[in-house]
């Protein structure tokens, strides 16, 4: 059998869609988030690998599980079993994740989006969350950290639709938008997809962005300046890929944004960002100048 080392895709940090423990992050948190990403991306790539059987991955993802609680030696998992140790952080938002994986291994499809949520509650809501309390964050931040995590679950399943389906056999498309436009799961094998199909991933896509508008509260609302930074590029982002997959095809169309673009709106909202947040600072200063 396998073991976790050997079923690694080799992705890294700089592959994903958002930014992960970026510059704008402290130097001095970068390190435990980096290995939480590291060990999430492991487990991922088990849940992923169409060359596994759903019970190898199933006993995979059951040993990094072990790995984190009680020190079974595995490479993925000691680095952040170790770093949470010293920070004094429970080990339950990996092990959420590690259920949403084990979900992967065994469910290939979502009959409605309640299904689909509950699903992001454990495959993408656990991220933010951990980030939060790394950063020492309240947890009234949960909910609308939720939202812009959820919806990113959602993009990420929206520009990779075919190529789950063609590789994995696994659509989060919900059954019963795809009913309500006409669609079948079938057409996610094509190479250009109908207009039924158009019309359920730009429902889900509009859903997705609803969702990152209800999570914009957060960046005004965390008191860690250099993470609001962050959090603001990742919701630029957010609302710049959900409104282009509410009217662009990801089967036959580029919905991924280029170096360029994925900088200057990382950029210009971080700066705004940042601009906003000194401004107090600024008229404080004025008023006492005059």
């Amino acid at each position: 059998m396998r073991t976790v080392s050997q079923s690694l895709s080799g992705k890294t940090a700089g592959d994903e869609n958002f930014p992960v423990a970026s510059r704008l992050i402290a130097r001095s948190r970068r390190p435990i988030i980096l290995a939480f990403y590291r060990f999430v991306r492991a487990a991922d790539d088990v849940a992923d690998n169409p060359g596994l059987s759903a019970d190898e991955k199933l006993a995979l993802l059951d040993h990094l599980a072990d790995a984190l609680r009680s020190g079974a030696r595995d490479p993925e998992a000691e680095p952040l079993r170790l770093a949470l140790r010293t920070q004094g952080i429970a080990p339950k938002h990996a092990l959420d994740l590690l259920d949403a994986f084990r979900l992967d291994a065994k469910k290939n499809r979502y009959a409605n989006l309640d299904e689909l949520m509950d699903y992001c509650s454990l495959s993408a809501m656990p991220v933010g969350r951990f980030v939060l309390d790394v950063h020492g964050q309240s947890r009234s931040l949960w909910p609308a950290s939720d939202a812009i995590c959820a919806a990113l679950q959602v993009i990420n399943h929206l520009q990779d639709c075919g190529e789950d389906y063609r590789r994995l056999d696994r659509v989060y498309l919900p059954q019963s938008i795809l009913e309500a436009h006409g669609a079948a799961v079938e057409m996610l094998g094509e190479r250009r997809a109908s207009p039924q199909l158009q019309g359920a991933i730009a429902e889900l896509a509009r859903h997705a962005g609803a969702m990152v508008e209800r999570g914009g509260e957060l960046v005004s609302r965390i008191a860690d300046v250099r993470l609001s930074l962050e959090i603001a590029a990742i919701h630029a982002l957010a609302r710049e890929l959900a409104g282009r997959l509410q009217h662009r095809d990801p089967l036959s169309q580029s919905v991924h944004l280029s170096k360029f673009e994925f900088g200057a709106i990382c950029g210009l909202a971080a700066a705004r960002r940042l601009a906003r947040t000194l401004a107090p600072r600024w008229k404080v200063k004025r008023r006492t100048r005059a």
